[in-house]
């Protein structure tokens, strides 16, 4: 699209929004940007947008100036069910996003990772394969890196990395050329409500597929086995059942193994991938069967398989004193995330748990903190709902306290660990009731426990 005196609207400044208006700008369209939230509370975007020539609905979504656009960008926070949406729609008015024009406008193939659990650290990983295969290769999307503005370092021989999250795909209508889910389990259900719906939204990263196209799946994951992809398909897993019989990536044995048609090659062991955790030798395969498809050399998969060490705020030890280890798992934004993380030590646990609840299940997850955890610092909002299905899964369970900060939470973290044990921050819930992102959440655990640990050391020297 010839964007040139094109009026179009943006609704929501957060990164991708903000990227999404420099580069409209730069085209010669005419920018309006509408959002809920305040010109003090947008102090950032605003300041990247300085110079810009963009027009500010600011502190609601008033409907006509809106909807004077030829085109209405929706930023992934917000519902699909916003009445400005809905009229957009009504009126004829084409509702498009940033995601959606990323894979319009890129001149080479594109990489999709989507999934429930391990997208990132998934994506992560074959972004550095691309790089150990000598191919030039951007990586970016749900990650935290919008890529418009980078558009321009792309050539027909490059290779753009996306991690895509549900609410950057429920409204696409292009799909990667290799499009990956690494599993898929209840999540998000506060924004699509049902099963179905977050389903859908995920099914859309390989919907619009051509035969010559590529799909990874989970070939252990049930959520994944009604999906059927247009193109070729490549399966990955861990079990025992799928040696021989799969194309894609599996375990067999202690070996990391790829097989297309007849051909199977040995990428390591998996004693020596460095993450931890049985769910990251998933994510290792998962990238093996993308990097495959995307015709990379079994030697750059090794290479990154043997040497990744992991994304900041994904069983990131942040501290280690007193004998005690202090891990940072704050994407843990779900019970099942926060159970792969407890399934990842044999060490002793103590838990910082809670956040704002998702309206997901929890009972396996408190089956599993009162086998497998010493004691659970609440935090957040959801702490009641964490504290009462703990009690339901063992009434007799009494190693459960409560904090009003982070500082707080690892004081009492600290107090109760003993050298050997993992204090553990894997919430179960999302960060907004008390941090603006997951990765601020991280941050302030870092931050309080790397203080304890100096006040520690500084107490032993006097």
């Amino acid at each position: 699209m010839d964007f040139r005196g094109t009026k179009v609207t943006i609704l929501g400044l957060a990164r991708e929004g903000v990227d999404l208006a420099q580069y409209l700008c730069q085209q010669g369209a005419l920018v309006r940007v509408s959002d809920r939230k305040s010109a003090a509370d947008l102090g950032h975007a605003l300041e990247a947008l300085r110079g810009c020539p963009v027009e500010y609905n600011l502190g609601g979504h008033p409907l006509e100036p809106v909807l004077d656009a030829a085109v209405l960008f929706v930023s992934p926070g917000i519902p699909q069910e916003l009445p400005a949406i809905q009229e957009a729609r009504r009126r004829g008015v084409r509702v498009s996003s940033a995601t959606e024009l990323l894979l319009d406008l890129a001149p080479c193939p594109v990489v999709g990772i989507t999934g429930s659990s391990g997208k990132t650290t998934t994506t992560a990983l074959v972004g550095e394969m691309f790089g150990a295969a000598g191919r030039h290769a951007l990586v970016g999307g749900n990650i935290g890196v919008p890529l418009l503005g980078r558009l321009h370092e792309l050539g027909p021989d490059s290779w753009l990395v996306l991690e895509l999250s549900s609410f950057q795909l429920e409204t696409v209508q292009r799909s990667p050329h290799v499009a990956a889910i690494t599993n898929l389990t209840p999540n998000h259900l506060d924004r699509h409500e049902t099963m179905a719906a977050y389903a859908a939204a995920k099914e859309r990263i390989f919907r619009f597929q051509r035969p010559g196209d590529w799909a990874v799946l989970n070939a252990e994951d049930p959520g994944s086995a009604a999906f059927a992809p247009p193109g070729r398909v490549l399966r990955f897993g861990l079990g025992e059942a799928l040696v021989g019989r799969i194309e894609g990536a599996y375990l067999e044995g202690d070996e990391l193994v790829v097989r297309v048609g007849d051909r199977q090659e040995r990428v390591c062991r998996a004693g020596e991938v460095r993450l931890r955790g049985r769910h990251n030798l998933a994510n290792v395969l998962t990238a093996c069967a993308v990097a495959t498809a995307a015709g990379l050399e079994l030697e750059a998969m090794r290479a990154v398989a043997t040497s990744f060490t992991g994304v900041a705020h994904r069983l990131q030890e942040v501290a280690r004193y007193a004998g005690v280890c202090y891990v940072d798992d704050s994407i843990a934004t779900s019970p099942e995330r926060s159970m792969a993380a407890l399934r990842a030590y044999d060490e002793p646990i103590v838990l910082i748990a809670g956040g704002r609840d998702k309206h997901l299940p929890m009972q396996d997850w408190a089956r599993l903190i009162v086998e497998r955890v010493r004691h659970v610092v609440l935090l957040g909002e959801m702490s009641d709902l964490v504290e009462r299905a703990v009690r339901e899964a063992d009434p007799a369970y009494r190693a459960l306290s409560r904090a009003a900060s982070m500082d707080e939470a690892v004081a009492q973290a600290e107090r109760v660990a003993c050298p050997g044990d993992v204090v553990l921050l894997s919430p179960g819930g999302t960060s907004f009731d008390m941090f603006a992102d997951f990765e601020a959440r991280g941050q302030a655990f870092a931050e309080a426990a790397r203080k304890l640990g100096q006040e520690a050391r500084g107490t032993r020297r006097k």
